[in-house]
């Protein structure tokens, strides 16, 4: 689950990890309210309006048809307000956006870090995520802060710095400062980074998340070390244990039809192909992509309705499915282990019914338990349904439905 900037950054400062303040805001007016308040609290005439998507590159993205970056400094109240009303309520196209792009509901107004002092403030990266070939947690850390990472790993390998925790003993205070020495940090500065890496490790893993991402990591011109970005991934799959972290979910950041999936308790990700697909079981799920590609096809979607199938989840595939303009055929791949595939095949009937008018053709492979009484339902039952049995002829069948309608 991915959470905003400002949301990571208070989870991160409930463990410990100095950040960048900040306020949200939903309005030019609150927008305002807030950088009042924090030029208050910190004496600088200066604050920085960022968007809040969920996507990176957001200071090197623009407003559509427009100049403004997702990212702004402004130097003056009257500033403020002209940056938010050009950010809020606009789209926002970044690298990882595509085209596309994604709509700015609200603002983080945060404080200004690169002030002046006794030295040049310095930008630096720190990543922590599973690394599963050695099954175990890897921190990456790299000098070349406030860059796209992929481009350093892809031009300038040597920069980035790896430590792998052994998850039998955790992080370990050498580990910390082996990345502290990779940096190239020492003094005042040495002893804080050592602090922020032990406590950001900390949190990466009692929050149970996939990926943190901290870029740029800033060493202030007086030593201090803090975050003054946070790209957090939450583990869906931990959400049970950390009730107080569901909420932030937000689901205007997401795709509708995989809110909708998830509200039926289906496993659904969107694609850009022309055959939907509906399996039972992720495994077989690949293997029906797989098959709808050397039909000639492409996925429009992954779609697992889990082993206990049945007439409304098949409904609920269905509908969410439909819902796509790209979809001219569907696939329904089915095993029949836990259900029988004759109550799978009714199922798909009576859906088909529930919800009538399908201009698509549908193909219904079953195999397993009661395949060939499942396969008789969906002949007799009158419907533009074919039925399969073997993968090959479903993958013939998509193949020849495909070539009949042109694609």
């Amino acid at each position: 689950m991915n959470i905003h900037e400002y949301q990571g950054k208070e989870i991160l400062k409930n463990f410990g990890v100095r950040v960048q303040e900040g306020i949200v805001a939903e309005s030019p007016e609150k927008a305002v309210e807030a950088a009042k308040l924090i030029m208050a609290q910190t004496g600088s005439k200066f604050v920085v309006i960022k968007s809040q998507i969920h996507a990176g590159g957001r200071g090197k993205g623009k407003i559509r048809g427009s100049e403004q970056r997702g990212v702004q400094l402004a130097k003056s109240v009257d500033d403020v307000r002209d940056i938010s009303k050009n950010l809020i309520g606009n789209v926002l196209v970044t690298h990882q956006t595509g085209p596309e792009g994604k709509k700015v509901n609200k603002v983080l107004v945060a404080q200004d870090v690169y002030y002046p002092g006794a030295s040049e403030p310095k930008e630096y990266y720190i990543g922590i995520l599973l690394d599963r070939s050695k099954a175990c947690n890897v921190i990456m850390a790299s000098t070349e802060g406030g860059m796209d990472i992929e481009e350093v790993a892809e031009h300038t390998p040597e920069k980035i710095f790896k430590e792998w925790v052994d998850p039998a003993i955790g992080l370990q205070p050498f580990q910390v400062r082996n990345i502290a020495f990779a940096l190239g940090l020492q003094g005042e500065a040495f002893k804080e980074m050592v602090k922020f890496i032990g406590s950001l490790y900390k949190a990466y893993v009692e929050t149970d998340s996939s990926m943190f991402e901290i870029n740029p990591v800033l060493k202030t011109s007086d030593s201090k070390i803090l975050a003054v970005d946070a790209k957090v991934n939450l583990d869906d799959n931990a959400l049970y244990r950390h009730p107080d972290l569901i909420h932030l979910r937000d689901i205007t950041e997401e795709d509708p039809l995989e809110v909708e999936a998830t509200a039926n308790d289906l496993n659904y990700v969107k694609l850009d192909g022309n055959v939907g697909c509906m399996v039972n079981g992720a495994g077989l799920a690949m293997a029906t992509m797989d098959i709808i590609k050397l039909s000639g096809g492409e996925p429009a979607n992954f779609l697992d309705v889990g082993g206990g199938a049945n007439a409304k989840t098949v409904e609920a595939g269905f509908r969410i499915i439909l819902k796509d303009p790209n979809v001219k055929a569907i696939l329904i791949n089915i095993f029949g282990g836990i259900v029988r595939c004759d109550r799978v095949a009714t199922g798909v009937v009576e859906a088909y019914k529930a919800i009538g008018d399908i201009k698509v053709p549908i193909i219904v492979r079953l195999q397993g338990t009661n395949a060939e009484e499942g396969a008789r339902i969906i002949d007799e039952s009158g419907l533009k349904v074919f039925s399969a049995v073997q993968l090959k002829d479903a993958a013939a069948k998509v193949k020849q439905v495909l070539e009949e309608l042109g694609e």
